[in-house]
């Protein structure tokens, strides 16, 4: 059975708990070096926010939408997409740093890339095409900008070069987000063979 928020004339829930999304995550190397250019740009750009955590740092594929607790049926469907796709290791570089939001307050600031994620935007494009023969199909959405979100602030900053960050994706991930407890649990893992 589908869950109750995607079926016509339920209304989502106004607490809404779980949060499901496909994410690629870099390895615990490049996410140290993530952690300390955050640092490192928050105090360039004397910014308040705090970093995310170290290990939170992810490029999100595909959001899967917020529920009021975790719907198994959806998990197995998203499951079931993801089993379907054969694909290999891809590189993926960031290579700018901005405000990603035009929003007045709490804006992301992020880790952007050019040509180093093409790959990634390909992949994240196999992902939506599996996600459409599903009931979850209307969350793959054709615009895509990938990005590493760094801590989120009032301030906007514009683009700007900074080192590149690069790693390759070996894996990616359907995460289970405990919306408000900033707790991201792995519901499964689908390895990337060449």
């Amino acid at each position: 059975m589908l869950g109750q928020s995607l079926l016509p004339g339920f209304d989502a829930s106004p607490h809404l708990t779980d949060r499901l999304f496909f994410a690629i995550f870099p390895d615990a190397g490049t996410a140290t070096q993530i952690a300390g250019l955050a640092q490192q740009l928050r105090e360039e750009h004397g910014l308040r926010g705090k970093p995310l955590k170290t290990e939170r740092f992810h490029v999100t594929l595909h959001h899967l939408g917020d529920y009021a607790g975790l719907p198994q049926d959806l998990v197995d469907v998203a499951c079931a997409a993801a089993a379907s796709i054969a694909a290999a290791p891809f590189d993926v570089t960031f290579d700018r740093a901005a405000s990603f939001s035009t929003a007045p307050r709490n804006r992301p600031f992020v880790l952007r890339g050019g040509d180093g994620v093409a790959s990634l935007i390909a992949f994240q494009q196999t992902l939506g095409d599996a996600l459409k023969k599903t009931v979850l199909g209307r969350w793959a959405k054709p615009a895509y900008t990938p990005h590493v979100t760094l801590l989120y602030d009032d301030r906007g900053v514009p683009e700007q070069p900074v080192p590149a960050v690069s790693w390759t994706a070996s894996e990616f991930v359907l995460i289970h987000s405990l919306i408000g407890q900033t707790l991201h649990v792995p519901l499964a893992r689908w390895p990337l063979y060449a």
